[in-house]
């Protein structure tokens, strides 16, 4: 089932209270933005191939998201893929297989569209997000990759945001999740951009 419209349009709010943590994240290089790598479509690949190797079937999209899937733009050294399975609470269908692959389960947001959050830092960094079929977060990804592709203005206001969000999480000493919410503010604008240039919503 396709998501409906109105999920598209809703932003969400991080719920540390409901995230269900299974692991504790080793976090072996520090908060850096670098410049763009050329290979990192590359590195997407063989990962992509290691998670269908691993899953099958059950693989219902492995899409490359996020920053390293923007060429041009720089980010963190870490590729982030969202992964479609048939039944996101059928645990047994792909937890076991991914940590075989070499994926680290490390938490459960069931509240929040059922997402599953995997890691691996070798042979290298990816967070890799698990998804139902009918998960918003999947359609906004796109979008938001889409925008960015298609608009240089929005794509010079993220990469701003990236490097602002950066320096004062390491002048703070805080952590990734610090990083991303300093963000969200822009992100949720280029969305909104990107809704407006769809027909979703109309221009404020």
């Amino acid at each position: 089932m396709a998501p409906q419209l109105a999920d598209i349009l809703k932003d969400s709010e991080f719920k540390p209270e409901l995230v269900e943590r299974i692991a504790v994240r080793e976090y072996p290089a520090a908060l850096e933005v670098v410049a763009p790598n050329p290979a990192w479509p590359e590195i997407f690949d063989s990962l992509k191939k290691r998670i269908v190797d691993a899953l099958g079937a059950n693989a219902v999209a492995v899409n490359h998201v996020g920053s390293t899937s923007v060429p041009g733009l720089p980010a963190k050294d870490c590729i982030d893929i969202d992964l479609v399975v048939s039944d996101v609470a059928n645990e047994t269908a792909y937890v076991g297989p991914l940590e075989a692959a070499g994926f680290r389960f490390l938490l459960r947001e069931a509240h929040w569209y059922g997402h599953r959050f995997f890691y691996a830092y070798k042979p290298h960094a990816v967070n890799l997000h698990v998804w139902g079929p009918d998960s918003p977060e999947v359609t906004r990804h796109q979008i938001f990759r889409n925008r960015l592709l298609s608009s240089p203005e929005d794509m010079a206001a993220y990469l701003a945001a990236k490097k602002l969000a950066c320096r004062q999480t390491q002048e703070s000493g805080g952590n990734l999740q610090e990083y991303n919410s300093r963000k969200e503010d822009t992100i949720r604008q280029i969305l909104r951009n990107a809704f407006v240039e769809l027909g979703y919503i109309s221009k404020a």
